[in-house]
């Protein structure tokens, strides 16, 4: 398996069967990103999982329902708190995982790991682990996109601290400018890093200051997927009927802290518990029972179902190998590139003689 190789296809999504109501895969794939979350954190805390993690638990309903207005063509740019996006563009759990483990079977080889997740044949471009990184690249993609003639649309998620970088006005002044197939989706979880809001923007109504460079931009409740469902295919249809980009603040909050190596002492405990009263999956399931929509036999079924997909990557991720060292220099070097063709003379202009 490599990049280029397709792992999964979008559709398979487990607890959902055809014929469901839309709602129901909403549900399935929030609850999938979350239990895969989850199993990440144990993972990361028994050692398995190693360097840098960020997980997206509270935050499942922005990219599930980003996600739902796009198609398989189209591009992903995301952070570092990527890997819920990853699944839901049709990464398979598997290479996902064991990219997580640094294992040769992962979606970049294991050379990426969970910052850097990549996989070219679902279009899913990382996986940046700079903040406001992937806004220029998402620009590339759109612009490249544009001047082919394709039909296409490019989504980047960021958070609100990309916001106060300068990747951010160049990147969202260009796509106004020229009018590029871009949808920008702000994930407002409140604390960039460990920094409230308010202490790093003088304009904390994200969407007006968006709205400076002459697109249209608008607020979201980021905790009710359907909302965000909404606004998404609102923006996506007027972004492929010529609109040019578009501009989506998702206001929502993470539960867990920023990554596994922050004490989280920046906020206090009950403002966390406060918002996990609007648990985004809670809510939904809370409404689809509630309506007749799903049983409570129906959501085991999905729990299980769930379950055995992140406990297959899980194994999965354990029993795979490590690259070998053999392999160590593929794809760090081209051998025909000109630098190569150029090391002779290179070393023996070192040693002053002739080539």
């Amino acid at each position: 398996m490599t990049a280029d190789t397709p792992t999964q296809a979008p559709a398979s999504t487990p607890g959902f069967r055809d014929g469901d109501p839309p709602e129901v895969r909403l549900l399935a794939q929030m609850l999938l990103v979350r239990r895969f979350e989850e199993r990440c954190v144990e993972l990361y805390s028994a050692g398995s999982i190693r360097g840098f993690l960020h997980v997206y638990v509270g935050e499942e309903a922005v990219a599930t329902g980003v996600m739902s207005a796009l198609e398989p063509d189209d591009a992903v740019v995301a952070t570092y708190r990527e890997h819920g996006h990853a699944l839901l563009k049709g990464m398979s759990a598997r290479a996902v995982m064991a990219e997580m483990y640094g294992k040769v079977t992962g979606c970049a080889r294991g050379r990426g790991g969970s910052m850097h997740l990549f996989e070219a044949a679902t279009r899913f471009y990382g996986g940046n682990a700079i903040v406001g990184g992937g806004l220029p690249l998402a620009i590339g993609l759109a612009l490249a996109d544009r001047l082919a003639g394709r039909d296409r649309v490019t989504a980047c998620f960021f958070g609100e601290g990309a916001m106060a970088e300068g990747e951010f006005h160049e990147s969202v002044n260009l796509a106004a400018l020229w009018r590029l197939p871009v949808l920008f989706v702000c994930e407002n979880n409140l604390y960039a890093m460990g920094t409230a809001l308010a202490r790093s923007e003088s304009e904390t109504n994200l969407a007006v200051k968006a709205a400076a460079y002459e697109l249209p931009a608008w607020s979201v409740d980021g905790m009710d997927v359907l909302a965000v469902a909404e606004a998404a295919d609102r923006a996506v249809q007027a972004i492929r009927a010529g609109g040019g980009p578009h501009f989506l603040e998702a206001r929502t909050f993470r539960f867990r802290a920023h990554s596994m190596f922050d004490p989280e002492r920046y906020r206090e405990k009950a403002e966390v518990e406060q918002w996990k009263q609007r648990d985004p999956i809670e809510l939904l399931r809370g409404r689809l029972v509630g309506q007749g929509t799903l049983a409570e036999a129906d959501l085991a079924v999905m729990e299980a179902e769930v379950a055995a997909v992140v406990d297959d990557a899980a194994a999965f991720a354990e029993e795979s190998p490590l690259e070998d060292l053999a392999d160590l220099e593929l794809y760090v070097h081209d051998p025909a590139s000109s630098v190569l063709r150029r090391a002779p003379l290179l070393a023996a202009a070192r040693e002053g003689v002739a080539p």
